[in-house]
């Protein structure tokens, strides 16, 4: 099923080329119709050719409706990038003229591949009976990062004022990321839930005689400290370390688009508790919450990184708002490690889970020799 749902969606490319063609679909209002109608034959589709054995589960559509827009958000990073042409030149005008931002373009390029092959991925699981929760925390937490900072970045910069009717088809894809996460929180965990021998094992040593716990709280307390930082500067903190962090290493958090200061105000204000709470998660044992808010947020993490990464670099941000050449492998390195640290902390709970388990005694556990047979129970999906 990934493969037809893969082919179909470059039909999307038939599309934009008539419209691109056609001077009738290029009116604002009209192009915002045909969105609308575009979605709804895309998803009639899906739900007839899978009448005669239909998916188990819903999210199949969902996934294989945003696969059929990914290949749109890269073709307009494409076209604006001058890689290709002749397929948005009418939606560069009067759809969404906030696309070619720097931002935006390094946006669609990830919605583009990364979405994209998550989604293929997550479909093939769907079709194949088996779990992808884990794969769809960290989807859900990409896609309502991407989203929220988009939808607030055009409102609160300089392109408030340029709001044409297609921007309202953006708010699909904050409201059904932002409901696929709630809805995946509340299904069963496909990971272990109780933990025995090893999990006791695991939570009787101290942080101190666990090093690689270790090295992620100092890691995690210096990204608190750079999100803090960043985000006074997005405020337009009057401190000296503001000033010259924003003068002399990233001049972007204040390029008039407005999508750096909204991120850096989105990592501010929820980021910074969250990565708090995964200090806590390492020092106290058996914080099972930590499994999926840890993945959740290194989806959060990485599209973020990307998109203001790539931002600061690309050509189409003016130069003063570019990262100074003399600052540039420091900044660089700085948010490559910032990006890392939170996939990090995900990568550790899920590779060895035993410290975020709860406990439960086995019958006849007592005495019994260590047994890593015996360690955990798992619940049935």
């Amino acid at each position: 099923m990934e493969t037809l749902v893969f082919i179909f969606s470059f039909s999307a490319l038939g599309i934009l080329y008539a419209m691109n063609n056609i001077p009738e679909f290029q009116e604002p209002y009209v192009i915002l119709e045909i969105g609308v109608a575009v979605l709804v034959v895309v998803f009639l589709f899906y739900f007839f050719i899978t009448r005669s054995n239909p998916p188990k589960d819903a999210f199949f559509f969902v996934f294989a409706e945003f696969s059929f827009t990914c290949v749109i958000d890269l073709v307009s990073a494409l076209e604006y990038d001058g890689i290709i042409s002749g397929f948005m030149e009418f939606y560069q005008k009067t759809g969404e003229p906030y696309l070619g931002t720097a931002y935006a373009i390094m946006m669609c390029y990830w919605d583009g591949i990364a979405h994209f092959i998550m989604y293929l991925m997550m479909i093939s699981r769907i079709t194949d009976r088996k779990a992808y929760r884990t794969l769809g925390m960290f989807w859900a937490g990409s896609l309502c990062a991407n989203m929220s900072v988009f939808i607030t970045g055009i409102v609160a910069g300089k392109y408030g004022s340029e709001i044409r009717p297609a921007f309202w088809l953006n708010f699909v894809f904050l409201v059904i990321p932002a409901w696929g996460a709630i809805t995946l929180f509340r299904r069963p965990k496909d990971r272990p839930l109780i933990g025995g021998y090893n999990a006791q094992h695991a939570q009787s040593m101290k942080l101190i005689w666990r090093p690689l716990d270790l090295i992620l709280v100092l890691l995690l307390l210096v990204a608190m400290a750079f999100t803090i930082l960043r985000g006074l500067v997005a405020l337009d903190s009057p401190l000296e370390a503001c000033s010259i962090y924003l003068r002399h290493y990233e001049p972007y958090l204040k390029d008039p688009v407005g999508y750096p200061r909204v991120m850096m105000l989105h990592l501010f204000f929820y980021g910074l508790p969250l990565l708090g709470a995964f200090v806590y998660g390492l020092l106290m044992p058996g914080c099972t919450w930590m499994s999926d808010w840890s993945v959740f947020f290194a989806g959060v993490a990485i599209q973020c990184q990307w998109a203001h990464i790539g931002g600061s670099l690309h050509p189409r941000t003016a130069a003063p708002f570019r990262i100074p050449s003399d600052t540039l492998w420091f900044v660089l390195a700085a948010n490559l490690l910032y990006t890392a640290i939170p996939i990090l902390v995900a990568f550790r709970v899920h590779s060895n889970p035993y410290f975020f388990l709860k406990i439960s005694p086995f019958p006849g556990q007592t005495g019994l020799p260590y047994s890593e047979e015996k360690d955990t129970k798992y619940k049935d999906k």
